[in-house]
Parts: C-alpha cells; structure tokens; sequence
C-alpha cells in the first residue's frame, strides 16, 4: 500500500523546485516531468505527475498573466 501524497507536500516541493530551476520548466507536461525525474529523487511516478503538474499549472498561469 502506497501513503497518500499530501497537495501541500506538491505545492512545497514544486515550489522550491520553481524558485531553484525556473528555466528548467515550461508550460508543457512532458517536458515538466523529465524536469522533475532529474532535479529529484521521487521515486513514484504518481508523485512526480502530480508535481509535473502543478508546475505546468503555474507555469500556465504565469503565461498567462504576463
């Protein structure tokens, strides 16, 4: 049995990873979740689609704000 994956632990680790490597993600997901793979060590691909996915998210956002 898997642990859960708290939103905030996405929301943290998403967000150091934003600040630390910003040019290292984009708006598209693909490109997001080899960018997750390589800068951590999270093992589930689950986790690390959620992750991928909130920075897609942000990333869009930020896009389309500026």
């Amino acid at each position: 049995m898997h642990m859960a994956i708290k939103p905030k632990y996405v929301k943290q680790l998403g967000g150091i990873l934003l600040e630390r490597y910003p040019e290292a993600f984009n708006t598209d997901f693909e490109t997001n979740k080899d960018s997750v793979s390589q800068l951590t060590n999270v093992e589930s691909k689950g986790v690390r689609n959620r992750i991928a996915g909130y920075i897609t998210r942000k990333k869009a956002s930020a896009a389309a704000n500026a």
